[in-house]
């Protein structure tokens, strides 16, 4: 268990057994927590501005960049008020305190990631970055008693398609990371369509082509191929594919491979994953003549849905957890099913420049964020680690005409860094 040390207004406590090696911070009654000092959605966006990418920046299309940030310490603050004193998340009922449960701070890992759509020339296909923290404090560095050098050794499995070998990460001194940037580029002599700067990582081995790990281009979900298909089941291996998740397990070594970062031998499991749906992010696409006994053609795109073909999917449902309220607000000692989503609320949402929503945690409920209009930095993140996956921050940029679905537990945020409003229509429950 970690020790928070805070200004007098704050107890730093052991956290409930679900949170095992985080904290909840008691506030003070009649305080408030400042915010404006340290805040976490700051924190985790400097991580994204120090970030750099092998190519130039016209070799990237930034709207479409995802940004994986695992941690493996999380500080929550608990309730306000005369509720203080309940450092429980799974007792802390009341559903009106939008204080508890808030993200004071976080400690990442040494490990981040970032996909995205890459572009050399007429190609436009999925790359993927890794990167491992330099320096002493590393846990593969701790493992190799501080003698890690130029590179060290990655094992990576994208999907179903591993490394036949380890691959050699080289040191990037600029940024104190050991960086490899893959990309799935088909076509010849990709130096030739690069600038200074990428035919420079392509020399020291920081960028690498590996189309059968990183399989795809942009075309594959081009409009007229998809017309009344499951997206779903359309190139279901492409590593930037806008609706499944894509799953990625990763070890690192020295150079040497006698000192290991692989979870003791399990390995990391990281999944890009946010339920993000719009115009280009959908279920199935088609068009509807005289759409319910009407006038002309309707063009549809299924979002999210558990009707009709998509009965059974899940998709809106969510496990209730004997430490959750159900649709109805009751509790009970059962773990059960709801197939729906309960809507409590619905608010618009006008975020000036500069404006963000802090990074914080529902219990229970679902929510879904619309952007009207402009842009935002969406931050989505397990709250705890799951079966299948480190948990991690991961962060898209929300368009207009896009929304992200929360399920309960997950932790989430929006950053408008623009200089202008962004307009969001938010509905779901509030906990």
């Amino acid at each position: 268990m970690s020790v928070v040390h805070l200004d007098s207004l704050f107890r730093a406590v052991p956290a409930a057994p679900q949170l095992a090696g985080d904290t909840v911070v008691r506030v003070q009654p009649g305080t408030t927590p400042d915010y404006d000092r340290g805040n976490s959605l700051i924190t985790l966006l400097r991580l994204v501005e120090q970030l750099q990418l092998a190519a130039e920046r016209e070799s990237y299309l930034h709207d479409h960049l995802q940004y994986l940030f695992p941690y493996e310490r999380l500080q929550l603050f608990g309730p306000q008020g005369g509720d203080a004193d309940n450092l429980d998340p799974a007792r802390q009922d009341n559903k009106t305190d939008f204080q508890k449960q808030n993200v004071g701070s976080f400690v990442a890992t040494d490990t981040l990631l970032v996909r995205g759509w890459a572009a050399a020339g007429d190609w436009v296909g999925p790359f993927l970055r890794i990167s491992y923290r330099g320096g002493p404090d590393s846990r593969l560095s701790e493992a190799a008693n501080h003698q890690l050098g130029p590179a060290i050794k990655l094992w990576l499995r994208v999907g179903n398609a591993a490394t036949p070998e380890l691959l050699t990460v080289p040191y990037n001194e600029q940024s104190d990371r050991y960086e490899i940037e893959i990309w799935g580029y088909q076509g010849p002599n990709l130096s030739a369509r690069l600038g200074p700067r990428g035919r420079e990582a392509l020399k020291r081995g920081e960028l690498i082509v590996m189309p059968d790990l990183v399989p795809g281009q942009m075309s594959d979900f081009e409009r007229g191929k998809i017309e009344d298909q499951l997206l779903t089941f359309v190139a279901p291996d492409h590593a930037m594919h806008p609706v499944r998740p894509l799953h990625i397990e990763l070890a690192f070594a020295n150079r040497e491979q006698t000192a290991w970062d692989s979870l003791s031998g399990a390995n990391y499991h990281y999944e890009f994953n946010m339920v993000l749906r719009g115009w280009d992010s959908y279920l199935s696409v088609g068009i509807s003549p005289n759409p319910h006994g009407g006038i002309g053609f309707l063009e549809y795109r299924n979002l999210l849905s558990n009707y009709g073909r998509y009965a059974g999917t899940g998709e809106l449902a969510r496990m209730v957890q004997p430490w959750n309220f159900d649709a109805f607000g009751r509790k009970d000692d059962s773990t059960r099913r709801e197939d729906f989503m309960a809507v409590d609320y619905m608010d618009l949402h006008i975020l000036k420049p500069g404006c963000g929503i802090g990074l914080h945690r529902h219990r229970d409920n679902q929510e879904a964020f619309l952007m009207m209009e402009g842009r935002g930095y969406m931050v989505v993140g397990d709250w705890c680690r799951m079966p299948q996956r480190e948990r991690c921050f991961e962060i898209r940029t929300l368009r207009a005409g896009h929304f992200a679905l929360l399920k309960g537990g997950n932790l989430h945020g929006l950053m408008n860094s623009t200089d202008e409003d962004i307009s969001l229509f938010m509905f779901g429950g509030y906990d």
